[in-house]
């Protein structure tokens, strides 16, 4: 048997337990869970040290190592993340609908967990804490597939939760990690229907397309953002500043920060050539068109190419455009962006409807930065991934978007006729 198989018929094994298990059982070992990350940070961040210093030496770029790097702050924002999840409402149990049909049956919908969680992710280990919480929260097993990047940070997290949960009396099994970082143990795990009920990958275009076309347990698609500011004719330019900025550079690395700047042909001569020098003051390397590039603002403007319109880059570039306005805006964002966040600069109210309702993304923002697009941030707790997909969940995806349902149906011997 392999070390893989293994693992699911455990996990199989621990969600049926977790499913019985009281929310008091649950939030108990999200608070331990929470607390062995702090008594436990000098293990942790040395192994995480050891991950940080090979992939350096791999070459791995900064956007990257930013991903990959714990510290203390960090570790501190990953165990407070836990503790406010144990202070959420469980949504296991909850009552979706109830109702009496005609035949005199009550039917009541509930909140169920989905059972076994795998996830495929890469150079992030704050996932593993995020992933484990969340399951646990809500009753589910979870199998822990990290990348090679991360691959000591991400078994000493996962090693360090699962104690923890045991300890408070959660079944064994009920957090794992897949040890072997080759590509034949993530193929073997996007392969076990009737172990694992569902695969969410995190990472980049290629991980993604790889579970989607590969797999056989259901995928939930996550994470891949190009995403847009569009600076409207009728926009605020000093508000469009700070967004912009805000949006390319709080964060450069991570899935909600804005890889691509359009703005409006009557307004670009006078708003843009400031925003240029800025993001050029951080940083940030520019790929644009030639209304740009003629602009003069700034030296060293990259010609951006079809690929740069489409570019997820993770770190201090962006594409930029001149549209000629909220008609080319849309197309352009529903041609060139993933389906994760979009947001309008804008004082036009008419122009900022329009934006909401034709732009297909799961976030649409009018007058505020992607970098919000964060299940902390909508108030869902830690997330276990942003969808960009459109069934089952969308957006950031908290508590309920790890729940099922079952109907419960109480009768008084009805029969059908």
């Amino acid at each position: 048997m392999s070390d893989v198989l293994r693992l699911a018929q455990r996990a199989r094994v621990a969600a049926t337990g977790l499913a019985i298990t009281s929310s008091e059982q649950r939030n108990r070992a999200l608070l331990a869970m929470s607390a062995a990350l702090v008594s436990r940070e000098s293990e942790i961040l040395a192994a995480n040290r050891v991950d940080l210093d090979t992939a350096r030496e791999k070459g791995t770029p900064d956007g990257l190592l930013d991903r990959l790097e714990l510290n203390s702050a960090r570790l501190k924002s990953m165990a407070d993340a836990l503790e406010a999840l144990s202070m959420l409402s469980d949504p296991i149990g909850e009552i979706i609908e109830g109702r009496t049909l005609p035949s005199g049956i009550e039917l009541t919908q509930v909140r169920v967990p989905l059972g076994v969680v795998a996830m495929i992710y890469e150079a992030r280990p704050n996932v593993t804490a995020d992933a484990a919480g969340l399951c646990i929260k809500t009753g589910n097993a979870v199998i822990l597939r990290g990348g090679s990047l991360a691959h000591r940070s991400n078994l000493m997290l996962s090693a360090v939760l699962a104690q923890a949960a045991e300890a408070e009396g959660l079944p064994a099994g009920s957090i794992q990690s897949v040890e072997s970082t080759e590509h034949a143990a993530a193929e073997e795990l996007m392969g076990l229907y009737g172990y694992v009920d569902v695969l969410i990958p995190r990472g980049g275009a290629g991980l993604i397309r790889s579970c989607v076309e590969n797999s056989k347990v259901p995928v939930i698609e996550t994470g891949i953002g190009n995403c847009h500011v569009y600076i409207h004719e009728a926009a605020d330019a000093e508000k469009a500043r700070r967004i912009v900025l805000n949006a390319k550079c709080q964060r450069p690395s991570v899935c909600n920060a804005a890889e691509s700047l359009l703005i409006d042909a009557s307004i670009y001569e006078r708003v843009l050539p400031d925003i240029l020098k800025e993001l050029v003051a951080n940083g940030v390397t520019l790929f644009a068109d030639e209304a740009t590039r003629t602009l003069d603002a700034v030296d060293g403007i990259e010609p951006a190419t079809e690929e740069d319109w489409g570019a997820e880059y993770h770190d201090l570039r962006m594409s930029v455009k001149v549209v000629s306005g909220l008609d080319e805006a849309i197309d352009h964002i529903n041609r060139y962006g993933t389906k994760h966040s979009e947001a309008i600069v804008t004082e036009d109210y008419s122009a900022s409807r329009r934006f909401l309702h034709e732009i297909d993304a799961s976030s649409v923002y009018v007058n505020a930065s992607t970098r919000f697009t964060d299940g902390a941030e909508f108030g869902l707790g830690a997330e276990i991934g942003i969808s960009t997909q459109k069934l089952h969940a969308r957006g950031p995806m908290g508590l309920s978007a790890l729940t099922s349902s079952k109907f419960l149906l109480l009768g008084n011997g009805q029969i059908r006729e």
